[in-house]
């Protein structure tokens, strides 16, 4: 595959800390890469390195030439001037941009809600976002480097944008890197994962659930030091194995070497014990939400309908995830889950012992407090807190969500926004509510961050309501989904991928349009199985053990390969890269081979 930009011993410090020291990295046609890594540590640091916005220190970034590079902020620099078909396609006539079917796809998939002539300084933040991203889709780019590219997207805004990715260029060409803490958008389009930290860039094959593996493995056999972070990433390995089927589906690692790895860890959640100590702590009523509509009066006259006649009986140690678009009324359904919205019509019940805790997105709960040391404020709340059957202090329960030593007599307003983000978790979870509303919960929080977060909130035996655009979050914490859909909340027993499908029926009625029929991946897994024949399944079972000693040797020919690509000149651009199309040949047999011996796995059953 040709070099398409690297950088060569890059060093650079700011004046507290060094943050890149010695890093070499490269970029080839094809790649597809995820950067990872604790908040702080460098991530849009080295994008903005590798897009020579920034100079190193010391060392290079060479780029080929002719080579376009496309990137996006996280601060969109739109003028506020320009309308939103302006920013998009400038002074070009309609009758060129619109038979373009790259553009028609980029402005259905992001900007088809948003009026044409409007100022983009009429904009919400949001919608600016999604004016940016599409200001830059339009464009023809060799390299595309996104920094945060899903905040402020919705689910289906954030599947669009990964099949978009994924279709853009073919498989061979163009190069993308991305800043991301959305983990189900890293497994999508990625195939190789960076991780930074310490000062250094950690190369990993394949998504975020490779990432996880090799990593688990990596930390498996290091220090004693490192025990709590391996457990918790073997939590992390056994969720995404045991948990996600449709991520499971195209694994990009080799199943075996994951089922070894998780055989002896326990499920992510006791279901029955939480349920039980929910019951205990709540009672058998929580909130009963019977036949309810909500309108809201309109300055013109007249009332805009936003529930329409729902129904909600929400049980002890209940999760559940809640989907919708922008201004369908999640926001309004947890009003009056929290008794802050009154009904037009209908019943709102809450149980005597019902505490309602909401984790807000604005951080409220953190305004009082702003010069407070971190001890102090936490010295003024319980002395202890039962996790998980054991009882921890509140400072271990801060160690365990990524607080060290030092940070605990820093004052409340020199945090980062995710030090913040889990103070205000863990000051909520110590005046024990036992309902815990969660708004967009994996803002300013990385990867690392979030995993913490989750695995705490998997001891937690209260009745959980998330409402998130994190796909992967949503289906790691919650057991069922709904959505608020025309007015109506409905059960989505097909989860996330129900939701977007019918999301998408929905707006082809709108247009007039029929919907396309579901891909076999994204079937309700309600469908009955196929019979099969004995004959059939030895015929699978013989392949399947075929399969299995051409990946073995396919690995190891992987692995030879890396080590003598380590050992060759690293200048040795030309070299290099043909060793990388020699690796992804390898890694394209590898990928087919899996998928291969997945679709043999459902005909043995």
């Amino acid at each position: 595959m040709a070099h398409l930009l690297g950088g060569e011993a890059l060093h650079i410090e700011f004046p507290t800390r060094t943050v890149f020291e010695g890093v070499t990295v490269g970029v080839s046609e094809g790649d597809r890469i995820g950067i990872v890594g604790r908040n702080g540590d460098g991530k849009s640091t080295l994008l903005s390195l590798l897009a020579q916005r920034i100079q190193p220190d010391s060392g290079r970034v060479t780029v080929r030439s002719g080579v376009r590079i496309g990137y996006l902020d996280q601060s969109d620099v739109l003028n506020d001037d320009h309308s939103v078909g302006y920013a998009l396609v400038g002074d070009t006539p309609e009758y060129e941009w619109a038979s373009n079917a790259k553009i028609r796809d980029i402005i259905s998939g992001l900007v088809q809600d948003l009026d044409w002539d409007a100022p983009v300084n009429s904009l919400s933040g949001g919608q600016r976002r999604r004016v940016a991203l599409a200001e830059l889709l339009v464009g023809d780019w060799d390299v595309l480097m996104l920094d945060e590219p899903t905040n402020h997207l919705d689910v289906g805004a954030i599947t669009w944008l990964a099949g978009h990715l994924k279709n853009r260029w073919p498989k061979s060409q163009g190069g993308l890197l991305t800043v991301t803490h959305d983990r189900w958008f890293l497994d999508e389009i990625c195939t190789e994962t960076w991780e930074v930290h310490d000062g250094v860039v950690e190369p990993f094959e394949g998504g975020y659930a490779a990432y996880i593996l090799q990593r688990v493995e990596r930390d498996r056999q290091a220090a004693a030091a490192e025990a709590k972070r391996q457990n918790l990433m073997r939590k992390e390995l056994a969720w995404l194995r045991r948990g996600a089927p449709a991520r499971t589906s195209k694994p990009k690692f080799r199943i075996e070497a994951a089922n070894e790895l998780i055989n002896d860890v326990p499920p992510v959640r006791d279901t029955v014990k939480l349920s039980q100590m929910a019951v205990s702590r709540l009672g058998k009523d929580v909130v009963d939400i019977e036949d309810v509509s909500v309108s809201y009066p309109l300055p013109s006259g007249g009332e805009k309908p936003v529930l329409d006649h729902v129904t909600w009986l929400i049980a002890p140690g209940e999760r559940t995830g809640i989907l919708g678009v922008n201004g369908a009324g999640k926001s309004t359904l947890l009003g009056l889950v929290t008794g802050d919205v009154a009904p037009s019509s209908g019943r709102v019940k809450h149980g005597k012992t019902v505490r309602v805790a909401t984790l807000t997105q604005q951080l409220d709960e953190l305004k009082d407090i702003q010069n407070d040391r971190v001890s102090d404020v936490i010295g003024r709340k319980r002395t202890s807190y039962v996790a998980d059957g054991k009882e921890m202090t509140p400072g271990q329960l801060l160690e365990r969500l990524g607080f060290t030593n030092a940070q605990l007599s820093t004052p409340v307003r020199d945090l980062s926004g995710g030090q913040k983000r889990r103070l205000q978790l863990l000051l909520i979870l110590l005046d024990e509510p036992n309902v815990l509303i969660l708004d967009e919960p994996s803002n300013d929080l990385d990867t690392d961050m979030l995993a913490a977060m989750e695995d705490l909130l998997d001891t937690w035996p209260g009745t959980l309501l998330v409402v998130s655009h994190d796909r992967y979050l949503m289906e790691r914490v919650t057991d069922q989904q709904f959505a608020v859909m025309d007015g109506s909340f409905r059960h989505m027993p097909g989860g996330i991928d129900q939701y977007l499908r019918e999301q998408e029926q929905a707006e082809s009625r709108d247009r007039g349009k029929p919907a396309p029929a579901p891909s076999s991946s994204s079937s309700s897994s309600s469908a009955p199985a196929p019979t099969r024949s004995g004959a059939e399944i030895r015929d699978a079972q013989k392949e399947m053990k075929a399969i299995d000693r051409k990946l073995t040797r396919l690995s190891e020919s992987k692995k030879d390969l890396h080590e003598q690509m380590a050992a060759h000149d690293q200048s040795d651009y030309e070299g290099l890269a043909d060793f990388g199309r020699r690796a992804q040949e390898i890694q394209d047999e590898i990928d087919e081979l899996e998928m291969r011996w997945l679709e043999l796995s459902d005909v043995v059953g």
